[in-house]
């Protein structure tokens, strides 16, 4: 039995693509998937489908970003004419396939029997169209988050026994990145100062492509992902550098230079088990 083709990532190389026209690979009602499959859709229910292409711009949950949200439309022939997309499938939510490596579902629900229809063919063209505003959103979110582990970093590194970053969390009500070491609350207005300059200062941040050596030429070997990090058919690990700053593995999407941001504010530092964990918010 063939390999199931994988999605190809285009958000991955072009974040301002939020129009792309892909054909389609499967689409199957949600209670056809797999258990492990369904068991990443929390809110699916048999009024749902799945939908596969080959090609897309919605960024799945992972990485501590939520996924994008917006739509897909097929193009309807009209005398034998491509005629205008018209409204056919609601994205609600998209997650990387746990069963067929590389697969990116997209779940959601169509609006018509005849939408549904016209989605039943694979190699179908449709249209996909993200929520430009929430993705901006989620962008400005997970740049900031790491604006604020790099400010960490640069500040308490050589002076938390132990110190290093774990993991973040780029969701609205829940953002935060921790760490390991116990880093006081008193650090916290010398934190708000760091980020208030990385942000005041616009810095690039730039979407890259590194194998393991250019990590070792960088002296960042500390960062080099496992394999299991590589996104579908891509042989380098996507970096997202914060110029003048750090460099972090990243999947996720971001803005152009960091004052797009917004306000961002330190919310708190907690502890517990020596972990500690900064949260901040961004102003929508």
């Amino acid at each position: 039995m063939a390999a199931a083709a994988r999605t190809y990532l285009a958000f991955h190389h072009n974040a301002k693509l939020f129009r792309l026209k892909t054909p389609i690979v499967s689409t199957r009602p949600f209670s056809a998937l797999e258990e492990a499959n369904r068991q990443l859709f929390k809110d699916g229910s048999d009024e749902d489908h799945v939908v596969v292409t080959a090609e897309t711009i919605f960024h799945p949950q992972g990485g501590g970003q939520p996924s994008d949200q917006g739509s897909m439309s097929a193009t309807v022939a009209t005398n034998g004419e491509a005629g205008a997309p018209q409204p056919a499938f609601e994205v609600r939510a998209v997650r990387m396939d746990v069963v067929n490596d590389g697969q990116v579902l997209h779940l959601g629900r169509f609006a018509s029997a005849a939408a549904a229809a016209s989605f039943a063919k694979p190699d179908t063209e449709v249209e996909q169209a993200i929520d430009v505003e929430k993705r901006l959103f989620y962008s400005r979110l997970h740049t900031a988050g790491h604006v604020l582990g790099a400010a960490v970093r640069h500040l308490v590194m050589d002076k938390v026994e132990g110190f290093d970053e774990l993991k973040a969390s780029h969701f609205p009500d829940s953002a935060g990145c921790e760490f390991r070491g116990n880093i006081e609350g008193s650090w916290k207005p010398e934190i708000q100062k760091k980020v208030d300059e990385y942000i005041q200062k616009a810095m690039p941040v730039e979407i890259d492509f590194w194998d393991a050596d250019e990590f070792r030429r960088e002296g960042l070997e500390r960062l080099i992902p496992d394999s299991s990090f590589l996104a579908p058919g891509e042989t380098k690990f996507r970096v997202v550098k914060i110029v003048g700053a750090e460099v972090y593995p990243c999947g996720g999407t971001h803005v152009d230079t960091t004052d797009l941001c917004g306000e961002t504010t330190v919310r708190k530092i907690s502890r517990a088990k020596g972990i500690s964990r900064v949260s901040y918010a961004v102003k929508p």
